[in-house]
């Protein structure tokens, strides 16, 4: 389903380039669930946005299906981000003036895809799937960290992306909190056979991936199947 060919990633920092992915091959099937391993640094979450197409690569291709996306157009790649890709992160984004419902709403408003009552309907039964069915009129103030992720990742699936990337999902969360918040992506993957890449520090959390990628100075050194 995704595949990244030769992926080089280089930044300039004065007069020199920095390499920080260094010829990356990977794929992903349709319903895996991948998750991505290396220390601090390694270029984890650099290699997760340049194959959600967050960010562009310097050479090498990522495709989607075959075709290759890493060199459209910024509003290009936006409509599959918006369309085909969903993002969580570790930090969970949510705008602090808008209940949980409104957050989750908010996606599809903007897109102009609904209209408000179905937009709310919608909304609220991705709420109820994620645990949150008597907190739609909190705002994230008011909601604890783990139930903040939660309403990040049902805000992220509202579209019904094909392709959920995660970077550190559980990373601000304590690990009982973290565990639910596994579970739930899970829980997605098995659903509605949502694909997951997960990027993390953690391989406990990791463990029940298809496969797990194992990242080091900008290139893959193992690919651990756990299946």
């Amino acid at each position: 389903m995704l595949e990244a060919r030769d992926l080089i990633k280089e930044y300039k920092i004065g007069l020199t380039d920095l390499r920080v992915i260094k010829g990356v091959d990977l794929f992903v099937g349709k319903g895996e669930i991948v998750g991505i391993i290396g220390p601090s640094g390694a270029g984890k979450s650099t290699l997760l946005n340049l194959i959600g197409g967050l960010d562009e690569p310097t050479s090498g291709k990522v495709l989607l299906e075959g075709s290759d996306i890493s060199y459209l157009s910024d509003s290009e790649r936006a409509k599959i981000r918006n369309k085909r890709f969903g993002f969580v992160f570790q930090f969970y984004h949510l705008l602090s003036e808008f209940t949980a419902l409104e957050n989750v709403m908010l996606p599809l408003i903007v897109s102009g895809q609904e209209k408000r009552k179905i937009a709310k309907d919608k909304a609220s039964d991705i709420l109820d799937r994620c645990g949150l069915s008597k907190r739609l009129n909190h705002r994230p103030q008011e909601l604890s960290g783990g139930e903040q992720q939660r309403v990040a990742i049902a805000r992220s699936i509202i579209n019904m992306p094909e392709i959920l990337f995660c970077d550190e999902p559980t990373g601000n969360l304590d690990a009982n909190t973290g565990i639910e918040i596994k579970n739930l992506l899970w829980k997605l993957n098995k659903e509605f056979n949502t694909t997951l890449v997960i990027v993390s520090h953690s391989q406990e959390f990791l463990k029940d991936t298809t496969r797990t990628i194992q990242i080091h100075d900008g290139k893959i050194v193992k690919t651990l199947s756990n299946k």
